[in-house]
């Protein structure tokens, strides 16, 4: 299901709020949509966050007592700089943006759950377009990226005695520029292109103990989409074509790839803890195996205290970051990947230490927040361009906050 519809598209991009590329955490993935999950490190395979749960697993959606409705956004700040044959380091302008969710589940009765999520999910993207470039220092190449991705899911979610299944379609929207100058004569790049594509989730838990109470196991699975980015791809790899390091330019496929996680969850009163595991599997995904993109394992551990009135939360995500240094194997052709991945796409954080809180103002009504910070990375690799070498420093941070209204 794939179609230009720039009108609708440029509605859904509105309502994103996005000012900036969204620079993500795990790869180009955020490690939770949902500020519940977000503050307990992004776990939410085997513990329910309520609605929020429509995307990390949707079975969960099951434990929303009748309806439920949360909506807020993320504001996240990258920071990022790189440097060049030991040259200044230059930072990127795309250091803030705003992710909106808004997610609703309802109890449809006879075991029936049914739900609705919009969510900012992934991207990237940096912008050094302000840069000068001078004989000793032209390994910036002015290069902005910027990706976004947006989903749409629908739930539907089955519950008997302890065991939740579920199923979600997905509709996905995305956008990607790529821009450079390569040799300081004149910018390569398209303009944005667009793309929709479908895909789905499906997820189960199965609750060991009381009600809420005891061990709860989760798994969910989440499908690859394929998306089409006319002459991003193809138009960014031909100048490398022409240098003689690409045998041919590359297709304009970039698939955001599977997803596979496990998570186990206990509750004693008023004390929860979670962890889960989760694979994306960059290597068979169309575009990002091309960049030699390596399998994600994520590790996310969290912790919650909640009492009649509120709850506090924190949390710990790590996964290694997914870039591998592609000269030891390619030579120069690997080099020039390198620039891509470093300079346009550095997807390099590792760590991520959460907490996060919820305040309750009625028995209906509640304020959740949660913060993220990633300490900043290092990573330097060999690249075309400047003196050889790529220096690229990353660090993040983001503050959530979602409203959620039962009734």
């Amino acid at each position: 299901m794939r179609r230009s519809m720039n009108t609708l598209s440029t509605a859904i991009a509105l309502s994103m709020i996005a000012a900036t590329a969204l620079q993500a955490t795990n790869g180009d993935v955020l490690i939770a949509v949902g500020t519940k999950a977000r503050g307990m490190g992004g776990t939410g395979i085997a513990i329910s966050h309520g609605a929020e749960s429509t995307l990390t697993n949707p079975a969960l959606i099951t434990t929303v007592e009748n309806s439920e409705i949360s909506f807020g956004g993320t504001v996240f700040m990258p920071d990022m700089s790189a440097s060049f044959g030991g040259a200044p380091a230059h930072g990127s302008e795309a250091d803030m943006n705003i992710i909106p969710e808004v997610s609703i589940a309802h109890n449809l009765g006879a075991g029936w759950y049914i739900g609705i999520g919009i969510w900012g999910t992934a991207g990237m993207g940096v912008d050094y377009r302000d840069l000068p470039m001078t004989a000793t220092d032209a390994g910036n190449m002015q290069m902005v990226t910027n990706l976004q991705l947006m989903q749409f899911g629908v739930p539907i979610a089955y519950k008997t005695g302890g065991l939740s299944l579920a199923i979600a379609p997905i509709l996905q929207y995305g956008a990607l520029d790529i821009s450079y100058n390569p040799t300081g004569t004149g910018n390569v790049g398209d303009g944005v292109a667009q793309d929709l594509a479908m895909g789905y989730s499906v997820g189960a838990t199965y609750n060991f103990g009381e009600g809420s109470e005891g061990f709860t196991v989760g798994a969910v699975y989440k499908s690859a989409i394929e998306m089409d980015y006319s002459n991003q791809l193809s138009t960014a790899t031909a100048p490398f074509v022409t240098m003689g390091l690409f045998p041919a330019a590359m297709g304009n496929i970039l698939e955001q790839p599977a997803e596979v996680g496990v998570g186990v969850a206990y509750k004693s009163g008023s004390h929860t803890i979670a962890f889960d595991y989760k694979q994306i599997q960059w290597s068979e995904a169309a575009g990002y195996k091309d960049f030699g993109w390596d399998d994600q394992d994520i590790y996310a551990v969290g912790y919650e205290y909640a009492v009649d009135g509120y709850a506090l939360r924190a949390g710990y995500n790590y996964a290694e970051h997914p870039i591998t240094d592609m000269s030891t194997t390619m030579g120069a052709a690997g080099m020039a990947i390198n620039t891509f991945n470093l300079l346009g796409f550095p997807a390099t954080a590792e760590d991520h230490y959460t907490v996060g809180a919820t305040v309750d103002f009625t028995q209906n009504f509640s304020l959740d927040l949660a913060y993220v910070y990633a300490p900043e990375t290092e990573v330097t690799m060999p690249t075309v361009g400047g003196m050889g070498t790529t220096t690229v420093t990353h660090s993040e941070s983001s503050f959530s906050f979602q409203l959620t209204y039962n009734f």
